[in-house]
């Protein structure tokens, strides 16, 4: 079995059910993710912006009001 198969294409193969096969991959993915070592940034990190906001980029005034309406 590849790396890249559906669980569909897994419950298949092993004649079980999908469902089964979902909770089995799932179980299988945050294992390897628990495993998996904390990233440490060193040295210089360049990051993009980030907009916390979506859909007023460059117009801080918007963001602004809205805040300030949606405050009770």
């Amino acid at each position: 079995m590849g790396l890249n198969v559906s669980n569909q294409q897994i419950a298949d193969e092993l004649s079980l059910h999908k469902d089964d096969v979902h909770q089995m991959t799932s179980e299988l993915r945050q294992a390897v993710a628990d495993k998996r070592p904390e990233v440490q940034l060193s040295g210089t990190v360049e990051f993009d912006e980030v907009y916390v906001t979506a859909g007023h980029k460059g117009q801080p005034e918007q963001v602004k009001k809205r805040a300030q309406g949606t405050q009770t």
